[in-house]
């Protein structure tokens, strides 16, 4: 049979092309596996894990005894111990809490909200189980998250200071974490959270931690009204020097805060602890020296107070910024800061005891915008403000807004939820008896 020319040509050419195709493809797929094959597998480092190991403790010990002091120093004498026993108790729930499903809610891949219940009473975490994409235990990282899911809600109670039940605060915070804080943190900090693929920067809990803290106090102490005797009675802090002991540790253990946010003892570790300290030492300035121009004396709490609002203010930015910033982040902290404890709450007529949002709700948004200002593309962040990139401030305004409106409006209703069923806030006749023996049957003696 005689065979067209035409006919073999085509066949030829389209024989050639599925052979060069498929030549193509084994190259590409070649290629592939090669790339994959060089990819480094992560292995443990023990230098990486030995510095998230102490970052822990650090972080720990911020809350107990840090806070836990400061709070205590700033209350009357008939209320420290049950100022203490609030840190105390809020440490050994959240860290129930957290092991049974806060972790896998915050950190597991979930939705753009939430995570999964893969984590669930910490299961298929092995000792040999390494945290995605770093090179520690995700034992450590676990253990290293449990401590900012321990500080923030113990922050919000300086806000209902004084006048909070005990067991209502315990109600509060179980549902406070799982339905606020593990969400927010999953939207900032997992990947497929919606703040995270947004391009929000919180690098160390600006937005998860103190805006959080700050605003579910705020709603918090407007819920439960007035200390009694508030603008009548003298409150003057029982002891300062606690409160001052409490801020030195505070100012210590934030190194483990922002530091060990890089998951890794590297050069940016390095650069998030220099702009910590001198965040926190500007700041201490700024207010001291606000204070000194209006009240005419620098006082121990203002200074005490300025140093948490520039540790508060830089803790976004940390992983980000560069001296230049961390000090300019501190000095507007003192000073706004200041007007947050003073004028704002002074203006607005709310009994935010301890001052909660004046300092961590404020220092909180102002740190998280001025990341927006200040970010340096070599550090580890997208182009601030400073370096051209205008919408990376637009997208910190974004996230400070999410978080806001979640954290008020579920921390609204929980509270009012409480307040129908047990009660929030203790009897008059055991707020002026005192919270120590009302609520736990033992008190300070001289």
């Amino acid at each position: 049979m005689k065979l067209n020319r035409s006919v073999l040509i085509s066949g030829g050419l389209a024989l050639g092309m599925t052979l060069m195709a498929s030549a193509g493809m084994a190259q590409e797929a070649a290629t592939a596996a090669d790339a994959v094959a060089a990819a480094p597998v992560p292995v443990l480092d023990k230098a990486d894990t030995a510095w998230m190991l102490t970052s822990t403790a650090l972080v720990l010990l911020m809350t107990i005894p840090g806070l836990a002091l400061f709070y205590a120093g700033m209350v009357r004498k008939k209320n420290i111990l049950a100022t203490i026993m609030q840190s105390f108790g809020i440490t050994a729930l959240v860290t129930v809490l957290w092991a049974v499903i806060g972790y896998s809610l915050a950190f597991t891949d979930g939705n753009a909200f939430v995570g999964d219940m893969s984590r669930v009473f910490l299961a298929g975490m092995g000792k040999d189980t390494l945290f995605p994409g770093s090179t520690i235990p995700e034992s450590v990282f676990m253990m290293f998250q449990m401590t900012f899911a321990i500080i923030t809600p113990a922050l919000l109670v300086g806000s209902l200071a004084d006048r909070i039940k005990f067991s209502a605060l315990m109600v509060f915070v179980t549902g406070w974490l799982l339905l606020v804080y593990a969400p927010i943190a999953h939207m900032v900090w997992a990947s497929t959270g919606l703040l995270s693929k947004l391009g929000v920067l919180d690098f160390a809990g600006g937005t998860v931690v103190h805006i959080n803290a700050g605003v579910a106090g705020l709603v918090g102490c407007l819920v439960i009204g007035k200390r009694k005797g508030f603008g009548t009675e003298n409150f003057a802090p029982a002891n300062l020097a606690y409160a001052l002991i409490g801020a030195s540790l505070l100012w210590v253990g934030w190194f483990g805060f922002n530091a060990g946010s890089a998951l890794t003892s590297d050069g940016r570790a390095g650069m998030a602890m220099t702009v910590t300290q001198l965040a926190t030492g500007a700041a201490v300035i700024s207010w001291l020296a606000v204070e000194w121009i209006i009240r005419k004396k620098p006082s121990a709490l203002g200074a005490a107070s300025g140093a948490v609002a520039g540790l508060v203010a830089i803790t976004p930015a940390s992983g980000f910024v560069g001296p230049t910033g961390g000090l300019v982040i501190g000095l507007v902290a003192g000073v706004v800061c200041f007007w947050g404890a003073t004028g704002l709450k002074h203006m607005l007529g709310y009994d935010d005891s301890l001052d909660a949002f004046g300092v961590h709700g404020v220092g909180g948004i102002t740190g998280a915008l001025l990341t927006g200002v200040f970010a340096v593309k070599d550090i580890g962040g997208t182009s601030g403000l400073l370096e051209g990139n205008a919408g990376q401030l637009a997208l910190q305004a974004e996230g400070i807004l999410v978080t806001v409106v979640w954290c008020a409006v579920v921390s609204l209703i929980l509270y009012k939820v409480i307040d129908w069923t047990i009660g929030l806030r203790v009897t008059a006749e055991e707020e002026v008896e005192g919270l120590d023996y009302s609520l736990h049957g033992e008190i300070i003696h001289d």
